[in-house]
């Protein structure tokens, strides 16, 4: 099966660092973000990566070709344009799937400690669309409900949620769900599929983080360097 990496991004919330580089190069101990997320899925068996490139995509090019040989990896990248949304970039991938069944899609921000080949079985059963993982997150901020006539019913205060944590399984039927360039997948595609039933969660209650923010890339960094990096499953 393979892996496709949406890499394409601006990055804007972490501009300090994305002015100069793409975020999917931003480093973790001594590798790029990126490196990561290959490393969780060969360690699974999965080798074969579509990248989605866009904004300075060169440079995640130039990377991986000078610092991956000792990988057996086979690399596609994918120019995929600097403004197109998230759904069009799968779209603009759909040739180098060939005529696999299904295959893998990951944000180039994002890890986790879940396994890869227990969301593939899942997904095989389910025999849907699209699987997403669903990982929990503690919102940082109070939900409130709010009544028809604007009485506040309940407070939650830092509720506990499942949100989509990316790491999705697809089936090849995703391409007739996407537009265009201009098709967000969360917002336009997901909803879409939702509706007619054919996407299912698989809950994940270990390791999650995104790296979204200045603080958050910190705190990954902060696990790294103290040997507590939960999504380094391989040796």
């Amino acid at each position: 099966m393979k892996l496709v990496i949406l890499a394409g991004g601006y990055g804007t919330r972490l501009s300090e660092e994305t002015k100069l580089k793409p975020k999917p190069l931003i480093k973790i101990g001594s590798k790029p973000i990126i490196w990561h997320i290959m490393k969780i899925y060969s360690f699974y068996g999965i080798k074969d990566f579509i990248i989605c490139l866009g904004y300075k995509g060169h440079m995640i090019k130039n990377y991986l070709k000078n610092h991956s040989s000792k990988e057996k990896w086979k690399i596609s990248y994918v120019n995929t344009g600097l403004h197109t949304m998230t759904g069009g970039r799968i779209k603009r991938i759909k040739k180098y799937i060939g005529n696999d069944d299904n295959f893998c899609l990951a944000y180039g921000d994002g890890l986790s400690n879940v396994k890869i080949n227990k969301i593939i079985k899942f997904h095989i059963k389910n025999k849907k669309i699209a699987t997403l993982t669903a990982v929990k997150y503690k919102n940082p901020k109070g939900i409130l409900s709010i009544s028809k006539n604007n009485l506040v019913k309940k407070i939650k205060e830092k509720p506990l949620e499942y949100i989509n944590g990316g790491f999705f399984v697809l089936s090849r039927k995703i391409f007739n769900f996407i537009k265009n360039d201009k098709t967000i997948f969360e917002k336009n595609c997901l909803p879409r599929i939702s509706k007619i039933n054919q996407l299912v969660a698989f809950k994940h209650n270990g390791f999650w983080a995104c790296m979204d923010t200045l603080r958050e890339k910190k705190e990954l960094n902060k696990l790294w360097e103290t040997n507590k990096s939960q999504w380094k499953v391989w040796k």
